[in-house]
């Protein structure tokens, strides 16, 4: 386990070899680590509802959907609703299910004047396994962080 100004410069350096216009991605073990001790951290949940209901929570996150369910629609009031539960000045760790809405939402956010966002990379699922199965490869879950379901 890193220090906080390690492991936030691992992630820095993974946006920079990727040109990500955002802080840095971390994996879920580093996220965890970091949001514990950044002061003020938030981890912002941007699955839909359906995920947080039948897949699964996680203590203490930030719930906003990236889009609608149902319908799977781009949510229009993702960016009012984050200004009205997470200081732009806080350092914001965005997850999704695999690391891919929740780029976008570290893209947008740091669009709108968030200027220490980083991405959950793997997301709380994790990437497909050979039988096209979620949470067995990678992800918040498999890598044992605190969850709960229902």
């Amino acid at each position: 386990m890193g220090t906080l100004s390690d492991l936030l410069g691992l992630a820095q350096q993974r946006a920079q070899d990727r040109k990500l216009p955002y802080q840095g991605a971390l994996t879920p073990q580093e996220a965890w680590q970091v949001w514990q001790a950044a002061p003020g951290a938030k981890l912002v949940d941007v699955r839909t509802r359906a995920e947080w209901d039948w897949v699964g929570h996680i203590p203490g996150a930030v719930e906003i959907e990236w889009n609608t369910w149902p319908g799977a629609q781009p949510n229009p009031n993702f960016l009012t609703q984050l200004r009205q539960q997470v200081d732009p000045e806080a350092l914001v760790l965005f997850v999704c299910r695999s690391g891919i809405r929740s780029d976008a939402a570290a893209r947008a956010a740091s669009g709108a004047g968030y200027n220490n966002c980083y991405n959950v990379l793997e997301g709380f699922e994790g990437d497909k396994d050979a039988n096209g199965q979620r949470g067995k490869v990678g992800g918040w879950r498999h890598a044992g962080l605190p969850w709960h379901q229902g």
